[in-house]
């Protein structure tokens, strides 16, 4: 009786790694293994989406507000033949998706369509008032970004390890009740103090020198008082790690110390805050622009949401939109550039 040989073991045949088993915890490296061109791509991506979505959503909202906006810019008393020769010649008596893929296209031309109440291009008064609102929300960010690194840095070091608790208590509170207050009753305040007290400075305007101080003031205290508070924490926070006792056990000059290891590590987190302060800076011109009667594109969408002139409002929403999403992806650009790691951690 003879014994078979024992079968060979049947193995299976190997297969091509695949991006998603090539590694564990590893990620396919797409376009051309570049990080940082891809974090880019990605970023833009979202901001042409969100665009899209602002553009549709202001389109078809402002249609849903009651009134008839060619009869409120020509007055109660007007006659109907004149109503309808306006309307059918800035083109708001054909159908509503016609209207608006007629919009669109005039986007790709820069055409914003004819303002009902003005029958101005709204693209010639956006041009007008458009570096108005951005010189004021551009000031106002830079006197919030100067002001607020020494205040946030000086607090902190004052207040390390629990020393001078009192005084902190006192400026973290102080720096609250700033941050809560409207920037509107800001301006109201000083306008009361400075412009009818003092008589330092005129109450409304925009050109001269001293009608820009107010409005600057009154729009930065608020995102200054925010940044102090975050550069305050964030200080906090550094000057406790190791690091920190390292350089510190060596007995580094305090201009060393602060300068050189603990302030380029809150870079970052205030870069991040700045980001959002910007963004708040060019949504809160509006009532700023109103209070001080200033010419920007904050007071345009006032007027003409009251006079529901459609393609004001919608090329001013779309400009703010604009403006809002170029600041989000400069910031974020900017931390690519300063945080490398952002990048390639979402890659």
């Amino acid at each position: 009786m003879t014994i078979p040989p024992a079968p060979t073991p049947i193995t299976a045949a190997p297969t091509p790694s695949t991006p998603a088993t090539a590694g564990r915890g590893e990620r396919p490296r797409l376009l051309g293994g570049s990080p940082r061109l891809a974090f880019v791509l990605r970023r833009l991506l979202r901001a042409a989406v969100s665009l899209a979505i602002v553009l549709v959503a202001s389109f078809f909202l402002v249609h849903l507000v009651p009134g008839d906006p060619v009869r409120a810019a020509l007055g109660p008393t007007v006659s109907p033949e004149a109503v309808e020769a306006l309307r059918r010649s800035l083109g708001l008596d054909l159908p509503l998706g016609q209207q608006f893929a007629n919009y669109v296209g005039g986007l790709f031309t820069g055409d914003l369509g004819v303002s009902v109440s003005s029958q101005r291009p709204v693209a010639a008064t956006l041009a007008e008032r458009l570096p108005t609102t951005l010189m004021l929300s551009v000031l106002s960010f830079l006197i919030a970004a100067v002001g607020a690194f020494p205040i946030g840095v000086a607090t902190a070091v004052s207040a390390r390890g629990g020393r001078r608790r009192a005084v902190d208590l006192g400026v973290s509170g102080f720096l609250g009740i700033l941050i809560a207050i409207p920037n509107f009753l800001l301006a109201v305040l000083l306008i009361s103090i400075f412009s009818v007290g003092l008589q330092a400075f005129p109450p409304a305007g925009w050109g001269q020198p001293s009608q820009v101080v107010l409005p600057v003031i009154a729009l930065a205290i608020g995102p200054l008082a925010y940044l102090a508070r975050i550069v305050h924490v964030e200080m906090l926070r550094v000057l406790d790690e190791p690091y920190i006792t390292t350089a510190r056990s060596k007995r580094l000059p305090g201009r060393v110390l602060y300068l050189r290891h603990a302030l380029p590590n809150i870079v970052a987190a205030s870069l991040t805050a700045g980001g959002v302060v910007l963004v708040g800076l060019v949504a809160g011109t509006v009532l700023i622009e109103t209070v001080f009667v200033i010419p920007g594109i904050g007071s345009t969408i006032v007027s003409s949401i009251t006079t529901k002139d459609y393609p004001l409002i919608q090329g001013v929403v779309l400009v703010y939109a604009v403006l809002v999403l170029v600041a989000n992806l400069v910031i974020d650009l900017a931390l690519a550039v300063l945080d490398p790691r952002s990048t390639i951690a979402e890659a």
